[in-house]
């Protein structure tokens, strides 16, 4: 289909944000929580259509699947959102020149954000939340493995907009056939900023095939690394967290680098990951001390492709190392630059890590899970950039703002 006449009323739509309230966003985005709550029954029901076609081993099956608990986790962030200070029109400087012209720096919304995501429903509520609240109009493009969960929860939204007189054309749900995709990609003049969410593999077609800019988030190759002074304690704690609370989402553990020094501790570090059914892929000093003391079913002997793998399921991949720098030099050659983790109780181990690792986030003593927008205290996210311009890591309301300048004169000639 054209999708021109959606782009031109989402653009027209988006335009009413600006004069809208801040009570009345945080009164609406309360609403959409409420109504979120209110309506789970629907929601999942659309939700098992979609859970139906798809296998149930595919590592999306989780992004995919909604229950109470997620919903009312949903709404809690959308309440969250809504009681956040609004990042539009903050003054970012502020100054007279010697003309008398008073210039400000102020914080304004981007436009119109389109969306590209896989079967993550969470993200429609997600997306439409940090765009309202900051004043920007959203166009999703949602596969059609979550297109009848997209389709109820944008009917939802919409009923609350129009009960408080907004424009329901400021969140638009595109069709999920491919053309729709390239249409978005290239809709120049209507649509202001590009955000992919999903497999690397989304995230390069939408890098190279878009005329808009884009903001790459999403895959995470995350290593942790248990250095020669780690204690053991924390360690099994902080891997078993970060590889088995959500295997299928992007700040999961991907590959444990660990100092050849602790070898005889490591069927210990990984006890808990063979009682939930981790499959290892271990180089040959790992799976040396590893043998007869992690179930044999679940292990197997690396080869270098079992490296750099974001494997979103329970798998991952140990690597040893006999330096510091081997580690840093592991993690620098395979990292997505999402989230990198140091266990260690050597304080220059840890400050050096923290300088030297290129990535999003970085961590000393503690899970890679925490990478979320909610648990940075943002309220919810759109994505976890990846990238170093405009934004880095969780991006929530401020990285959904631009700037613009303002000048008062009285009457000021250049000459």
């Amino acid at each position: 289909m054209d999708c021109t006449p959606i782009f031109e009323a989402v653009l027209k739509a988006g335009r009413s944000l600006n004069l809208i309230n801040e009570a009345l966003i945080n009164q609406v985005l309360r609403d959409v929580a409420n109504a979120a709550l209110a309506r789970t029954d629907e929601i999942l029901a659309e939700n098992a259509n979609d859970l139906a076609r798809m296998d149930l081993h595919d590592p999306k099956y989780d992004r995919l699947q909604l229950s109470e608990a997620r919903i009312a986790a949903i709404a809690e962030d959308m309440r969250n959102v809504a009681s956040l200070p609004s990042p539009v029109g903050r003054i970012l400087s502020e100054t007279v020149r010697p003309n008398g012209l008073k210039i400000k720096k102020v914080s304004v919304p981007f436009g119109v954000i389109g969306i590209i995501y896989e079967a993550r429903p969470n993200v429609t509520f997600d997306v439409f939340s940090l765009c309202l609240k900051s004043g920007n109009a959203c166009i999703l493009k949602g596969g059609s493995d979550a297109i009848d969960s997209n389709s109820i929860i944008v009917s939802i939204i919409r009923d609350v907009l129009k009960q408080h007189g907004i424009d329901e054309q400021v969140l638009a749900l595109l069709p999920a056939g491919r053309d729709e995709t390239h249409q978005l990609l290239n809709a120049r003049g209507f649509v202001d900023l590009i955000i992919p969410r999903g497999s690397q593999q989304l995230i390069n077609f939408v890098r190279e095939n878009a005329t808009i800019p884009v903001i790459e988030t999403g895959a995470g190759i995350c290593h942790t690394y248990f250095d020669e002074t780690g204690d053991k304690e924390k360690g099994r704690l902080i891997i078993h967290n970060a590889k088995t609370r959500r295997p299928s989402v992007c700040n999961a553990l991907d590959c444990l680098i660990i100092d050849e020094k602790r070898l005889n501790d490591l069927p210990y570090l990984l006890e808990l990951l063979g009682q939930s059914g981790v499959l290892l892929y271990a180089d040959e000093k790992a799976f040396a001390s590893l043998e007869g003391k992690y179930p044999a079913n679940l292990l197997q002997a690396a080869n270098e492709e079992s490296f750099g793998i974001e494997f979103l399921s329970l798998k991952a991949a140990i690597k040893t190392v006999s330096t510091f720098d081997e580690a840093l030099e592991q993690i620098a050659r395979y990292s997505s630059k999402h989230s990198e983790a140091i266990i260690s109780e050597n304080p220059d181990h840890i400050v050096r890590f923290q300088k030297l690792v290129d990535a999003s986030s970085v961590y000393s003593n503690a899970s890679t899970a925490y990478t979320d927008g909610a648990q940075f205290g943002l309220g919810a996210e759109i994505g976890i950039s990846t990238q170093k311009l405009h934004a880095r890591g969780p991006m929530a309301l401020e990285e959904l703002t631009s700037y613009k300048y303002i000048i008062e004169g009285e009457g000021q000639i250049r000459p």
